[in-house]
């Protein structure tokens, strides 16, 4: 896999201070798309065993408060191969970190075809971005189709759950 950009310290992408990791490589191709540069399965850098150990020890660093890891893209789950096993260190090594994720993917096509990965996320703002739904007041979101969602109160009560700021 290749990653568009890691971002330290970035207060945008979710509640608290995290860092965010911008897959490469996105099959949706949404119109207005505000990185369609990340489309491409070939731009940026070479995902490596050493990004995955700085990433963790990022995560990890006591004299910050993070919050935890962001996935956006591109698209996250066009990268199951390379980010399910790294994700799986991150829940093991990183217990204070929570993990955010954007897809143009909707829950329930996740949880059919991706649920070890999902079972992974803690949020997930799911749904392709429509341009013609645009709304620059949504919080973490860019179209009003958009949702954020409680993976884990999701899975467990087997229906969407909305995402409350509370419940962080």
């Amino acid at each position: 896999m290749k990653y568009a950009d890691y971002k330290k310290f970035d207060s945008l992408n979710g509640i608290g201070m995290r860092h965010s990791l911008f897959c490469s490589g996105c099959t949706h191709h949404c119109k207005g798309c505000f990185n369609a540069i990340a489309w491409n399965f070939n731009y940026g850098k070479e995902f490596t065993r050493e990004l995955e150990n700085q990433i963790i020890s990022d995560l990890n660093d006591s004299t910050r408060t993070i919050q935890g890891l962001s996935l956006l893209g591109g698209e996250p789950f066009d990268n199951v191969e390379s980010l399910l096993p790294f994700l799986i260190r991150v829940k093991k090594e990183c217990l204070n970190s929570d993990i955010w994720c954007w897809s143009g993917y909707t829950f329930d096509e996740l949880l059919i075809n991706n649920k070890e990965m999902l079972s992974l996320i803690d949020v997930l703002v799911d749904g392709k971005f429509i341009l013609e739904e645009r709304n620059l007041k949504l919080r973490f979101r860019g179209s009003n189709n958009q949702r954020i969602i409680d993976v884990q109160q999701s899975l467990a009560q087997n229906t969407v759950v909305l995402w409350q700021k509370g419940n962080y």
